[in-house]
């Protein structure tokens, strides 16, 4: 039986400066947005696009990497597992759901003549080739 895994791996374009902060313990966060275009042929039989948003973190390493690295408008591909997370808002009535990709790698497509591959230690040792 094979182990079913949590993967996503996303091609697109910063919405956003990431943004950075230091936690309590002294590891970073890094957030930003990331936009991916889908294009397919309508029913019509014209070429239609669809631009989907999607929210990504990083910590520790990852984070200051991609504080180091990435800014809006940058082309990258990000790879990591989808989580989901939820709380209550501060009046304590509403409940809000978030779903991320906690990063786990990325690589910067933009450089002409490089490219820039960023991991993460641990999945590093895990032996994963991005």
């Amino acid at each position: 039986m094979s182990t079913l895994r949590n993967c996503v791996q996303l091609i697109g374009r910063l919405g956003v400066q990431p943004t950075v902060r230091k936690m309590d313990n002294g590891q970073k966060l890094a957030k930003f947005s990331m936009a991916t275009t889908d294009t397919y042929k309508g029913t019509d039989g014209t070429i239609k696009e669809e631009t989907y948003w999607h929210q990504i973190v990083g910590w520790g390493k990852i984070a200051e990497r991609m504080e180091k690295y990435l800014s809006k408008g940058c082309f990258v591909l990000v790879e990591g597992k989808l989580t989901h997370r939820e709380y209550i808002d501060p009046k304590g009535n509403i409940k809000k759901y978030f779903t991320e990709v906690k990063a786990g790698n990325f690589i910067l497509l933009d450089k002409k003549d490089t490219i820039i591959h960023i991991m993460d230690e641990s999945q590093a040792e895990n032996g994963l080739p991005f």
